[in-house]
This record gives structure tokens, sequence and C-alpha cells, in this order.
């Protein structure tokens, strides 16, 4: 079964003090001052997301607390999986090799825009393989539409295409997508690819 969402946590001006020993203020003028970068509630008061946390700590070779730790865990796990692709084939294939290498976690499919602009906001992807020529729809655009979406959470997108353009890869990159594959892929090499990206998702803030 699939667990639930991930929510993410967040770390006051503080907590922040607490873990590295220091006093509030202590934190604050590091904030003011550029080392640790933060953003402001709607109150006024300073967060620090887990992944800029743990960058300033490792950067001050300071330990990482055991919640810190876990959380980043958490966050560089796949819950649920999202396929785009028009390619019935293909997408099946997909599937069941992502559900052989995730038994936990839901692999939702979507064949057209229509089913994928559906599917995004339901399945709330961790994970997305994204074909770039699904009929009507500009998967250069569906993948900034993911990436630039603040009701998710920051999923991984993986763009795949089966023709011949010497510009994909860049213009995927552009569009803010993770990885690039030209089908026919290596179903082999995925796993080490997605556990990559996976941590990456853990400590890089977009």
């Amino acid at each position: 079964m699939a667990r639930t969402k991930k929510k993410e946590r967040v770390f006051s001006a503080h907590e922040v003090a607490n873990i590295c020993g220091v006093v509030n203020q202590t934190t604050i003028n590091w904030i003011d001052k550029g080392h640790l970068d933060a953003f402001r509630t709607p109150g006024g008061q300073y967060r620090v997301y887990p992944d800029v946390l743990a960058r300033f700590l490792q950067k001050q070779n300071m330990r990482l607390p055991e919640e810190l730790k876990q959380i980043l865990a958490e966050q560089a796990r796949i819950d649920q999986i999202l396929i785009v692709d028009d390619d019935q084939e293909f997408n099946n294939l997909l599937k069941r090799f992502m559900g052989a290498q995730y038994p936990e976690a839901k692999v939702t499919q979507a064949f057209d825009g229509y089913d994928a602009g559906r599917a995004i906001p339901e399945s709330q992807p961790d994970l997305v393989f994204l074909d770039i020529n699904l009929p009507g729809v500009d998967g250069y655009k569906l993948c900034r539409h993911i990436k630039e979406d603040e009701n998710l959470t920051r999923p991984l997108v993986v763009m795949v295409t089966g023709e011949s353009d010497p510009d994909a890869e860049a213009r995927s990159t552009e569009a803010g997508a993770d990885a690039f594959l030209v089908k026919p892929i290596d179903m082999d090499a995925l796993p080490d690819l997605i556990g990559k990206l996976s941590e990456s998702r853990a400590t890089k803030r977009e």
C-alpha cells in the first residue's frame, strides 16, 4: 500500500539556533547576511527548509540531527509515480517495471494531455515520466507547469522521447526536467538513475 502524501517540514529560526547551539539572534544575523537562506511567513517569521539547513550544517562541519536525517530520507522517498505517454505498450511496460522496483508506490498512467491534467493533481506524483511528443500537448510546457505548481511537492520529471531531435535534451533541461531519456530506454539503468534523482530531490531546492 502506498504511504500517505508527505508534508514538508520547515524549521524556525529558534529551532535552527537550538540545533546549532547559538542564540536566536545569531541565526537571524546569518539569515540577514545571506549565510543561511530562509523565507518569511505571512507573519514575518523566518523559516528554513530542511535541505537548506542540511547544506548549511555540512558546510560548517556540524552534525546533522537525527530528525533532519529522517526528514531528508522522507523527502527522497518515491511514493507516487506518474507515467505520461501515448505509446500504450511502452507505458504499460514502464508501469510494470516501476511497480516491481517500487512495490509500495502507486503507479498511475496517463495516455494524453487530458489524462495528464487530471492525474497530476490527483496523484500528487513524486516522479513523472513525461513523453515530449504527446498528441496536441507541448511536453515542455507541461513540464514547466509541473515544476511550477506550488500544490505539488517538487516532483522529479524525466522527459522521454522516441524521436530524433538534437535540441530535445537542452529544451528539456530548460523546461526544468531532471533527466532526459531516448527510447528505447535502458530499463536496467533506471533504478540507479532514479535513486540518484530521489537523493537530489531531498537536497535541492529550486
